[in-house]
């Protein structure tokens, strides 16, 4: 069965907008639990731009569902989660002046790094996944590291429904869905848990949820944007039954 992890990043963006306590992320997620999340997740970044350590201290200890941290693979970070233990940590690459995580990690290009850094978090006992693009040599790095997940970053798929007019059977839209459900099945091959995130929205999630083996979604954007019309509990129940619906 599908899962769906609600990102709370953007309602720590508002909150840090005003330098000031409200909306604090963490009544975020208690309202997201009750809306039916499986997950919990938030990037704790270098530059604490949205969510801050306080938060994420506070939701280790009252999240109720799985708490997924993401974050890039550096010292400090590493220690933080090793201190914290999170049920899981999502690594992903990390730039200073990117508005959003602009592409996946390059797990090929750094192996002997990155699999030191996912032995550290397994053997604190957390379960680790990689944010990686729809490409098969990343796959293959990321099982070669001993990672339990993938993630595939599904940004260029979004931007290529949008582009289409919002036409699931464009070709720019089948190309980059085809890349993704490739690189899934890649994924299962290996053992690995077939996790997807970024970009996706009420539009454009359905296509994704019903590809096979695919085991959670991360959505965070366009959650927050929809509960501001309608309430965090109400919009992740839609996205959820959306994803139920597709998976069926």
């Amino acid at each position: 069965m599908i899962d769906l992890g609600v990102n709370i990043d953007h309602v720590a963006t508002l909150r840090q907008a005003r330098r000031t306590y409200e909306p604090d992320p963490v009544w975020a997620a208690a309202e997201a639990q009750l809306g039916g999340a499986d997950a919990i997740t938030v990037h704790l970044r270098e530059d604490r731009r949205h969510i801050v350590d306080r938060d994420v201290q506070l939701l280790r200890a009252s999240v109720q569902v799985k708490l997924n941290l993401e974050m890039a693979a550096t010292d400090e970070m590493i220690g933080i989660a090793c201190q914290l233990k999170p049920e899981m940590v999502t690594l992903v690459p990390e730039g200073r002046h990117e508005v959003t995580t602009a592409g996946g990690l390059d797990v090929a290009g750094q192996k002997d790094r990155l699999m030191t850094v996912v032995r550290r978090l397994h053997d604190d006992g957390i379960y680790v996944s990689l944010f990686v693009d729809a490409d098969l040599k990343q796959v293959a790095a990321a099982a070669h590291v001993k990672a339990q997940a993938c993630e595939i970053h599904t940004g260029p798929y979004a931007h290529a429904f949008y582009e289409s007019g919002r036409d699931i059977e464009s070709g720019p839209a089948q190309a980059e869905l085809g890349k993704i459900a490739s690189a899934g099945a890649a994924i299962i091959e290996r053992g690995m848990r077939f996790n997807a995130g970024h970009a996706l929205n009420y539009h454009n999630v359905q296509p994704v949820a019903a590809l096979p083996g695919v085991r959670e979604l991360h959505i965070g954007h366009a959650i927050v944007s929809r509960a501001v019309f309608v309430g965090l509990r109400t919009a992740v129940r839609e996205m959820k039954l959306l994803m139920r619906e597709a998976a069926r």
